[in-house]
């Protein structure tokens, strides 16, 4: 099984590039964003997951591990296929997928090609506190709350956005300090979140979200 490659890219094409290992072209599937990134006759090393079907071996590839564990766990819902899971992995960064499936926020998945509010609903529904593992560590590292920039029109949306997120995020650290894993730590504090009228204090926000971790 191929788990990575690491070599020069000899051609870029709509959906593939070919990725030449030791004198051994290798043609892998790929996301447009991923393939926006890439330039022919330079090196690039990819993650890879690997599908053998009775008629086809297919190589799919991500520039971090983290896209390569979500695009694996988008496709244990139902209805979701590769090429859905990389459309999605187009618009959004795995936090924000991670973000939209604590926050039952529909909408910002429904922006993927191929996904309709029906498939949308189920994707937050049964990705909700079912992160990948390998995905946990780099929640905590760049912030498990992370908006996309295009969702807001003015200056002013965005700076309130970022406050709300970093709001968040010091909510969800301390609670990693106190010992709670992090999807554990994202869902309580976006339930918290909830039942505040205003943007909270930290410190209210935290013992909210205690409350919600409560058996």
């Amino acid at each position: 099984m191929i788990g990575s490659l690491k070599g020069i890219v000899q051609g870029i094409y709509d959906d593939r590039a070919l990725i030449e290992v030791q004198g051994v072209g290798y043609l892998v599937y790929l996301g447009n964003a991923t393939l926006s990134r890439l330039r022919k006759n330079e090196a690039v090393f990819l993650y890879v997951e690997t599908y053998v079907r009775e008629d086809a071996l297919k190589l799919f590839g991500f520039l971090s591990d983290t896209e390569r564990a979500w695009f694996v766990q988008l496709q244990n819902v139902s209805g979701v296929g590769a090429k859905v899971a990389l459309a999605i992995l187009d618009i959004m960064t795995p936090n924000q997928i991670m973000q939209a499936a604590e926050l039952g926020d529909k909408a910002s998945v429904s922006r993927a090609s191929g996904v309709g509010p029906k498939l949308a609903q189920r994707i937050v529904l049964e990705l909700k506190g079912r992160a990948p593992p390998s995905t946990l560590y780099s929640a905590v590292e760049h912030g498990a709350f992370t908006p996309p920039s295009s969702d807001f029109e003015t200056p002013e949306d965005r700076r309130e956005a970022l406050g709300d997120m970093a709001l968040r995020n010091g909510a969800i650290s301390a609670l990693q300090n106190l010992g709670f894993n992090t999807a554990d730590a994202m869902n309580a504090v976006a339930h918290a979140y909830g039942k505040f009228d205003d943007d909270p204090e930290l410190a209210d926000l935290v013992k909210q979200a205690l409350k919600e971790l409560k058996p």
